[in-house]
């Protein structure tokens, strides 16, 4: 009994002194080690943010299990140099970061692989084979789940499918949300909330069909607790609106909106509407307008009006006057505009068949796919409304443009706004013409 007494004592101490010494560092592995040393300050840029698959440890320096298993760890380490990472966090010191991952005993292990928001518990053999096993076994998850694709995840989903969705830090928020021109939809979660989780999936959808017109994007308000702080995060998810144009304490406000794909976009499509400006319908007066009307819009309306001897100023105005309403009914689909005089841009014409019917005519363009659709109803608010409803809902029937690409188009004047003008004919001075040189009949 005295002898167990004593061994007990001296083993108790002996982890005592351990524990002192070790105290005075930060990790169990030396820096000469490949085994990486992670704290809060690297953990999000070093495992989360990058494409390798990671092994992560959390220890604890009293740890004697953890002090156990410092040579197969750091054995793995150096066998899996260059083909997965393998890092260690002293979560007794850094408690914040073992809590955000569940960490309740050590040593705990985790593979950070293809969902780096939701790693997998290690629950292999604690030695390097083991180790080695499992990291291997985590790369050929992370290629499945990737279908082939690269990318790593960049929001709370940890799947490919969010990649639309931006991924925002302290340190890129200033300089991607405030310091932007755009619409902002910012979700703040925590890892390990339920509801964050079952919001990702709808957060992706809905990133990927705002595209263009609102961004998305997601903080880990746990590791980045300077921008939860300042918009004072209290629950997760908690997601804010960031209005357009320039940013200031006022720019922000409360999403209220639903937690589905659905509701999402059409909370931020109503903001969208709000902040936009409708577009304007430029005259077609060389290629570049063409150019910036279709090819940097997903469709483009191309108006051929009469020409201005057939229909002076006013008429001209008045459908200009249609097609500006038409722009601004239909400003969030971010479609190009333009008109052209009839004859002016003939190549254009016939590779849209347009005029078979008369002037004034319009087409819709999509140039990505190189095909089109004509307006067979009436040139009216009516008409064109029912015409551009009917192919935003994708219905009409659509022809290849001719050629397969948009024709060259004419440099040509801007129309002035004035009433057009037959040309002068020049009179004939038969001063100086001999009679005997003109027949009778041209006489």
């Amino acid at each position: 009994m005295q002898v167990l007494i004593v061994f007990l004592l001296v083993s108790s101490f002996s982890d005592f002194i351990f524990a002192l010494l070790v105290g005075t560092s930060t990790a169990l592995y030396p820096s000469s080690s490949d085994v990486v040393e992670l704290t809060p300050d690297n953990f999000d840029r070093k495992v989360i943010q990058s494409d390798e698959v990671w092994i992560v440890e959390f220890f604890a320096p009293w740890c004697g299990h953890c002090r156990n298993l410092v040579p197969e760890y750091t054995k793995a380490a150096a066998q899996l140099k260059g083909v997965v990472k393998v890092g260690a966090v002293d979560a007794d010191q850094h408690k914040s970061l073992g809590g955000q991952y569940g960490v309740r005993g050590f040593p705990t292990i985790k593979i950070f692989g293809a969902n780096k928001r939701k790693p997998e518990d290690y629950n292999g053999p604690r030695s390097a084979k083991g180790f080695v096993d499992g990291a291997i076994d985590a790369i050929r998850k992370k290629i499945e789940s990737q279908g082939g694709s690269g990318g790593g995840s960049s929001s709370g989903s940890g799947s490919k499918d969010n990649k639309d969705v931006v991924e925002l830090t302290d340190s890129n928020f200033e300089d991607t949300v405030l310091k932007s021109e755009d619409i902002w939809l910012v979700e703040f979660y925590a890892p390990w909330c339920g509801h964050c989780k079952n919001l990702a999936p709808h957060w992706a959808a809905a990133a990927t069909e705002l595209k263009g017109k609102v961004k998305l994007g997601a903080l880990d308000a746990t590791v980045h607790q300077v921008m939860a702080s300042r918009y004072r995060i209290e629950g997760y998810p908690s997601i804010k609106f960031f209005a357009a144009g320039k940013k200031d304490s006022d720019s922000v406000q409360d999403y209220n909106g639903g937690r589905v794909t659905k509701d999402i976009v059409e909370w931020a499509m109503e903001k969208f509407a709000e902040n936009i400006q409708p577009p304007e319908i430029k005259q077609l007066v060389s290629g570049s307008v063409l150019k910036e009307a279709c090819e940097e819009h997903p469709l483009c309306v191309v108006a051929v009006l009469p020409h201005i001897l057939d229909c002076q100023s006013k008429c001209r105005n008045d459908y200009l006057t249609i097609l500006q309403s038409m722009g601004d009914k239909f400003k969030n689909k971010m479609w190009g505009w333009v008109w052209s005089e009839a004859g002016a841009q003939s190549d254009l014409e016939g590779a849209l068949d347009i005029g078979g019917f008369g002037y004034p005519a319009m087409a819709v363009v999509n140039t990505k796919k190189m095909k089109y659709s004509i307006l067979k109803g009436s040139f009216s608010s009516d008409g064109i409304k029912e015409f551009l409803r009917d192919l935003s809902f994708g219905r009409g029937s659509t022809a290849p443009v001719r050629g397969a690409s948009l024709p060259k188009i004419n440099s040509v004047d801007a129309w002035d706004g004035k009433d057009g003008e037959l040309p002068a004919e020049d009179d004939i001075d038969l001063s100086d013409v001999e009679l005997d040189d003109l027949s009778k009949d041209e006489l």
